[in-house]
């Protein structure tokens, strides 16, 4: 009897070791039932992904050609070399960074249906993107700072916000970026993927990633909070508190023109903020306290502030900034002359040769 019942025991134990090596290898073997996410289009409107393709490629090419030429131009251009524009040119290359890194994927689903995406390839995207993002938002933050100078302190300008302290705002910028999106697609890596693969978006983004791990995504969640509220959230904070200190400048200036002409050279960087930092907020209000909307709504105002800050911010800062608008009409009108006169040139050799 007493060899039976130890019979039973060591038949039990060894089939709770045998269902327990199974349950682990069975978990082992869902994080590899997918190898790709699928990033998804317009929801709703996939019979018309090539008609929207056509608006979406003109804001790709107006992106490409418009933050180039804002690049070219103020590094050609020692007179151009002033903070102002040194942290423009820093804006306009973090447009160009990021709408390299969202508007491809989009325009091979719309024209190829292209939506497969390996992991590493995913989270590659998704670490650019996000990077691009705080870049953006950190460059936005110094321009709020160069311009409260400019307005409290203008003949302290130049020596405040000298090249120094710009490469220095500059580095720290990039440390602080690179410091904090490094962990992100590291600790992605330890999740597993057996809900789903698709995604929400035309792109990778974090939250969205997330979404679909079977594993325990707690620290994920909580250190990508913490990414928000450290990054772009104390970047808007500070902002706020640049522009109160502008107001309360110019609310103590006695002349009422001098006030409106101090104000006038924030217009262009005040666009910039509202389009970067609206859609964010609502999208993140939406998601926390919102009612559940359509999930158009959600993939449109993710689109708005990745898509629109690129296309909107040359074309604003071009018709607003006389110095840089001028130089590019110098630029181009000199290139066309030159170009007709070595024509003409040539012309008039075979004319003359016998």
């Amino acid at each position: 009897m007493r060899s039976q019942v130890f019979l039973v025991l060591r038949t039990g134990k060894k089939s709770v070791l045998q269902d327990s090596h199974y349950y682990a290898a069975s978990e082992t073997s869902t994080s590899s039932i997918f190898s790709t996410f699928l990033v998804t289009g317009i929801p709703g409107l996939e019979a018309a992904h090539v008609a929207i393709s056509i608006p979406f490629c003109a804001m790709f090419l107006i992106t490409l050609v418009g933050n180039r030429t804002i690049m070219t131009v103020i590094w050609r251009e020692q007179t151009l070399h002033a903070p102002m524009y040194l942290f423009l040119a820093m804006l306009a290359s973090s447009d160009l960074g990021l709408s390299l890194s969202t508007f491809p994927t989009m325009l091979c689903i719309f024209w190829l249906d292209a939506r497969e995406l390996p992991f590493p390839a995913c989270f590659t995207q998704m670490f650019f993107i996000h990077t691009f993002q705080d870049f953006e938002s950190a460059i936005i933050l110094a321009m709020a700072f160069d311009r409260y100078v400019a307005i409290s302190h203008p003949l302290h300008y130049s020596s405040i916000l000298n090249h120094s302290v710009i490469a220095k705002i500059s580095l720290t910028i990039l440390l602080r970026t690179l410091t904090i999106q490094v962990p992100l697609p590291v600790l992605l890596k330890r999740l597993c993927f057996c809900r789903s693969n698709v995604l929400s978006h035309s792109y990778c983004l974090h939250p969205d990633i997330i979404k679909l791990s079977c594993s325990d995504t707690k620290i994920n969640s909580m250190f990508g909070l913490f990414v928000l509220l450290s990054t772009m959230g104390f970047d808007f904070l500070l902002i706020l508190l640049s522009y109160v200190l502008i107001l309360k400048t110019v609310l103590s200036i006695a002349s009422h023109g001098g006030g409106l002409k101090a104000l006038n050279t924030c217009i262009s960087h005040l666009c910039a903020v509202f389009l970067f930092f609206t859609p964010m907020i609502c999208l993140s209000m939406l998601h926390r306290f919102g009612p559940k909307l359509p999930s158009q709504v959600y993939v449109t105002l993710a689109n708005v502030h990745f898509l629109i800050p690129p296309v909107m911010n040359p074309i604003v800062y071009v018709v607003k900034t006389k110095q840089i608008r001028d130089k590019i009409l110098k630029s181009y009108f000199t290139k066309g002359l030159e170009k007709s006169h070595h024509i003409y040139n040539l012309n008039h050799s075979k004319c003359g040769s016998p």
